[in-house]
């Protein structure tokens, strides 16, 4: 009988092991196929002209050229806004609306996991509820509020309407709502005032998803150009995501426009790779699977 067991044990374990294997190669493959269009793109900025137009068209590239970056230093300098100005633009309203993001919705989201005040589920029923519009649906509404403030043709536009993100609201809440009560407790007793619980206790305690917030909100303001394009009247207020939008629409250049794709996705998957192990642990946190 006990010979029996073993022999069992042995096959279980085996079959184990195999669909251990399975799902090794089964995630070795779709990680794989996950990086091609970045590699597609990465091999087609340094594509010549002649490679960019050949049918049927090649993945990688077998002549690789600076040509296409030369293109784009040229098709800059040409402009009637220096690079730089588009580039600096870009770069103070990212900085500006991440910060401004990461205190608004860690405010909104300490009060809402650990004060039990009237009409706190109904508020956070609304956002969850919220979570199923896009942004599109409320485009007509957010153009009259905007213009009506007078924020169009101003900074603000960038980095106001984004703050009371429901996505980053809710996953901050959910993260929140891990961390245990006595904490907060503890800190009320030895005579903390809710700013310094806020302050002291919340936000340290909140790192990881403050991380996942700019990983998720980065690539979004960094490559906006609807907002130039709606909002935006004067050139020297627009940014780089706008100006590398009016590069393409020319064969010519193709190259460039390769180019300018590579640069403005870039940094959201440097910042993904850096802080892609805060993610997980938030995800994990949150109970988002």
């Amino acid at each position: 009988m006990l010979q029996v067991d073993v022999d069992y044990l042995k096959k279980a374990k085996k079959r184990r092991d195999y669909s251990g294997i399975v799902i090794i190669v089964f995630l070795t493959l779709a990680g794989i196929v996950s990086f091609l269009p970045l590699i597609y793109m990465v091999s087609t900025a340094f594509k010549p002209p002649e490679e960019m137009f050949l049918y049927p068209p090649t993945f990688f590239v077998r002549n690789p050229t600076l040509q296409n970056f030369s293109d784009l230093t040229t098709v800059t300098s040409n402009s009637l806004v220096p690079f730089s100005r588009y580039l600096f633009n870009t770069i103070v309203i990212t900085i500006a609306y991440l910060f401004c993001l990461i205190w608004v919705d860690t405010m909104a989201c300490y009060p809402l996991s650990k004060h039990k005040f009237p009409g706190h589920k109904v508020l956070f029923k609304t956002v969850t509820t919220a979570l199923m519009f896009v942004t599109a649906a409320a485009g007509i509404p957010s153009y009259l509020i905007i213009t009506n403030l007078h924020l169009d043709n101003t900074w603000l536009v960038y980095i106001i309407p984004g703050l009371a993100s429901t996505t980053i609201l809710f996953l901050m809440k959910q993260f929140m709502d891990q961390v245990p009560n006595d904490i907060f407790e503890a800190g009320k007793i030895d005579g903390a005032s809710e700013w310094k619980l806020y302050t002291k206790i919340a936000l340290p305690l909140l790192k990881n998803a403050q991380a996942t917030a700019v990983i998720l909100s980065f690539g979004g303001i960094w490559g906006d150009s609807a907002t130039s394009n709606t909002y935006i009247y004067e050139e020297q207020m627009r940014t780089l995501a706008f100006f590398m939008g009016t590069i393409g629409g020319n064969i010519a250049r193709t190259g460039a426009t390769a180019v300018s794709s590579l640069i403005m996705t870039l940094p959201s998957i440097i910042i993904f790779v850096i802080q892609q192990s805060r993610v997980m642990d938030t995800m994990a946190h949150s109970g988002i699977k």
